[in-house]
C-alpha cells in the first residue's frame, strides 16, 4: 500500500511532480523492505529556511543551531510523522560533498524517512545499519555519489 506525502506550503521549490513521483517509490520501497509494504500512511514534508530549522531544532532537541534534516515521528495508524529540510544546508552540504544538490535532498529525505521507521545513528553498529540501508535504497533508484 501506498505512502501519501503532503508537502507542506513552502516558499522553496525543490521537487517538481517526476521528483515527488521518486520519491514516493522510495518511501514505499522502504516500507516493503521493513515487512511494512501492506501499510497504507501519510508523511509530511517541510521545506525550510535556516531559520526556521534552528527554531525547531531549539524547541524539539534543545540545540540552538540549525541542521540539515529533523524528523518527528508519530506512528499513528495512517500517519508516519514528518520531515523537515534546511534548504540552504542542504544546498551547501552538497557543494561540501562534491555531489548534487538532487543527491543530497534525497539523501536527506531518505534518511529522515528511516528516523521515521525507528532507525537512529547513536552508536557506531546503529549508524552502520541505517546508513547502509539508505545507500541501497538512493542506489536502488539511480541516486548515486
Amino acid at each position: 500500500m501506498p505512502v501519501l506525502i503532503h508537502f507542506i506550503e513552502s516558499s522553496f521549490q525543490v521537487m517538481d511532480d517526476d521528483d515527488q513521483a521518486l520519491l514516493k517509490k522510495m518511501f514505499d520501497q522502504a516500507l516493503r523492505e521493513e515487512g511494512r509494504g501492506e501499510e497504507t500512511t501519510e508523511v509530511g514534508i517541510a521545506f525550510l529556511d535556516d531559520e526556521a530549522m534552528r527554531a525547531l531544532n531549539s524547541a524539539y532537541r534543545g540545540v540552538e543551531q540549525t541542521t540539515d534534516v529533523l524528523s518527528f515521528p508519530l506512528d499513528e495508524p495512517g500517519y508516519l510523522g514528518d520531515i523537515a529540510v534546511s534548504v540552504p544546508r542542504m544546498k551547501e552540504q552538497a557543494d561540501m560533498y562534491g555531489h548534487s544538490e538532487r543527491r543530497e535532498l534525497y539523501f536527506l529525505l531518505v534518511h529522515g524517512f528511516y528516523h521515521l521507521l525507528g532507525y537512529d545513528h547513536a552508536t557506531p553498529e546503529e549508524e552502520m545499519v541505517m546508513f547502509a540501508k539508505q545507500e541501497a535504497l538512493l542506489n536502488a533508484f539511480g541516486i548515486s555519489r
